[in-house]
């Protein structure tokens, strides 16, 4: 058992703080060897190109993206072959941490690691599921249904089509430890009652705590070990349309950021854009400035200089109306 290398499986709605969670977990590596694989929706792969972009290439070993569809879906086409990708190393990583779609079934992930080829090598030391704690509180489970609605709808390769709320319960039920996030401006009573509700979901033993910071390595479930005792109650259908939803990947460009964040504000305060992410070129800076923005919520950072950005992807009803787009490009620099 010590020589299988650890798993940690982060899994959760769509922004519940799963790629802020692997982000800091990978700065606070202390020079050991992380193997990432991480799974999103968008034509372009982001959050692989943001975790190995962005942050010490030193800490982030490997990333492997899955950008073909859920992986509790494509678990025997995509899943296997990028962990033994990984473990096939001449230098294999020391721990492996996977953000799974936020639409995954954890089952049928975890029980991929009982597989022959596999379970020799490696363990799943956690399944840690995060929760957006002001959307379980307001009746919603993720900050923004439609987004979430529009992730499911644009993902050609997902064969299930289970509610919120019982995927909700599925994660809960897949997990070793339970992180309630957004917590930080919402009173002791609201806290309370969705702890109140995760802790009606969860299996006997397992952990709630509150915030990104929580330790979530070294838990040692070893939870390949017991898929059944983790096995959701709900089946995979193929309701399937694609109609409704679109993906546009474009060449950003701005003078400053101020300028760049002052448009992205308005394109994501539009109601029929669900979702921007990616990185966006600002001509008096040397590292692309990436983005996050789902609702009216507008994130943005700089990633490594003389990195070159990846576009910006932007999801919404379709079809998105080309005047939105317009103004995100800029002369280049003399």
């Amino acid at each position: 058992m010590s020589q299988r290398i650890p798993v940690t499986i982060v899994t959760g709605f769509l922004g519940a703080g799963k790629t802020t969670l692997i982000k800091r977990l990978i700065e606070e590596a202390n020079g050991a060897r992380i193997g990432l694989i991480v799974n999103e929706f968008g034509d372009l792969g982001f959050d692989g190109a943001m975790l190995s972009g962005c942050l010490d290439p030193d800490c982030a070993d490997d990333v492997v993206e899955l950008t073909n569809g859920c992986l509790c879906c494509t678990v025997a086409d995509d899943f296997v072959p990028a962990l033994e990708q990984l473990l096939n190393r001449a230098d294999p990583p020391e721990r492996i941490v996977i953000e799974t779609s936020g639409l995954a079934l954890p089952q049928p992930l975890i029980a991929a690691f009982a597989w022959p080829s596999v379970k020799p090598r490696v363990t799943v030391d956690a399944v840690v599921t995060l929760v957006d704690v002001p959307a379980v509180a307001a009746g919603r489970f993720a900050h923004d249904p439609q987004a979430v609605e529009a992730e499911r709808k644009a993902d050609e390769s997902l064969d299930h089509h289970t509610p919120l709320e019982e995927l909700f319960e599925d994660q809960l039920k897949a997990a070793d430890l339970v992180v309630l996030s957004k917590t930080g401006d919402l009173d002791k009573a609201t806290i309370e009652t969705v702890r109140s509700t995760v802790a009606g979901e969860i299996r006997a033993g397992v952990a709630i705590v509150e915030g990104a910071n929580a330790t979530v390595f070294g838990i040692g479930a070893a939870a390949e070990d017991d898929p059944k005792a983790r096995d959701g109650h709900h089946g995979h259908d193929t309701d399937h349309e694609h109609d409704d939803f679109e993906s546009r990947v474009v060449p950003a460009r701005f003078p400053t950021k101020s300028a760049a964040e002052a448009t992205l504000a308005r394109l994501a305060a539009d109601p029929s854009i669900l979702r921007l992410k990616g990185s966006v070129a600002v001509i008096d800076k040397p590292a692309p400035l990436f983005v996050q923005a789902v609702g009216p919520r507008v994130e943005t950072w700089f990633g490594r200089p003389r990195s070159e950005p990846t576009g910006l992807v932007v999801i919404g009803l379709s079809p998105i109306d080309d005047a939105l787009l317009t103004g995100l490009g800029a002369p280049k620099a003399a």
